[in-house]
């Protein structure tokens, strides 16, 4: 009989842990909200431009990034004054710039339509996150950069690379004093580094327009920093648009 208490004991407290933890991750995510400005100026953003530098290889390169709640975004790099979009996504599909050729190349379809789903997840990936049918889910605390954080997994649709479909899991590592990420953790899902571990540091909080942003991270171990964020900003549509190869021969009429 005391085995059956025990048994019970051990379940109830379980399903306790569990359900405690469930309600905290929400409470950390909403803490958050609150935190950087509110869901509802959240939701709210229509588009950002993010203008700042990156430096890659010895060299500090401005760039201009913009993004729309539609999937539609760009990437402009200025190499010695000459500015060069390095990403472009039409909402339908993603261009990218191919140093070789220097031309403009139309990603694979299941790369192009896993960043659109990506880039739509705007401006926040927890943004009614439930209804999106992604988890989240309190691992637990951890130190990150010197600071305890709760560590958040959040768990979205899988994704299609190069014909397989795997998880897309990002660790989210919030800073327990602020309710801030400072981390994000995910797995490289293809190319050399496939299933090796990347870590993206975010900090210097700054806030625009009544909301906080990250204006510090390292991508690829390139230390990006932006000098200023814009809310909804004026953009003309024709910057999400690849313009066509002029070099290309004209298709002829074979009636």
């Amino acid at each position: 009989m005391r085995k059956i208490s025990t048994l019970f004991a051990v379940i109830i407290s379980f399903t306790v842990i569990t359900i405690s933890n469930a309600q905290t991750a929400d409470e950390i995510i909403n803490n958050y909200f609150e935190t950087i400005g509110g869901l509802e100026k959240l939701e709210n953003i229509e588009s950002l431009k993010m203008t700042g530098k990156i430096t890659a290889q010895g060299m500090v390169i401005p760039l201009e990034t913009v993004q729309t709640k539609d999937g539609k975004m760009y990437v402009e790099i200025d190499l010695q004054g000459s500015k060069v979009k390095q990403l472009v996504s039409n909402g339908d599909a993603v261009y990218s710039m191919n140093m070789m050729t220097q031309k403009m190349e139309q990603m694979p379809e299941d790369a192009s339509n896993t960043m659109i789903k990506e880039f739509k997840d705007f401006p926040n990936a927890f943004i009614n996150y439930k209804e999106k049918g992604y988890e989240v889910e309190l691992i637990g605390k951890e130190t990150k950069e010197g600071t305890e954080c709760y560590k958040i997994k959040l768990t979205k649709d899988p994704i299609t690379i190069d014909g397989e479909t795997v998880p897309n899991i990002t660790f989210y590592y919030f800073d327990t004093e602020n309710f801030v990420p400072i981390m994000t953790e995910s797995e490289i899902p293809t190319g050399p580094a496939k299933g090796q571990k990347m870590e993206v540091p975010l900090s210097d909080y700054q806030e625009v327009d009544g909301v906080y942003f990250p204006f510090t991270t390292v991508m690829q171990g390139m230390p990006m920093t932006y000098t200023s964020i814009e809310i909804n900003p004026e953009v003309d549509a024709s910057e999400f648009s690849v313009p066509k190869d002029e070099s290309a021969p004209e298709e002829t009429d074979k009636n």
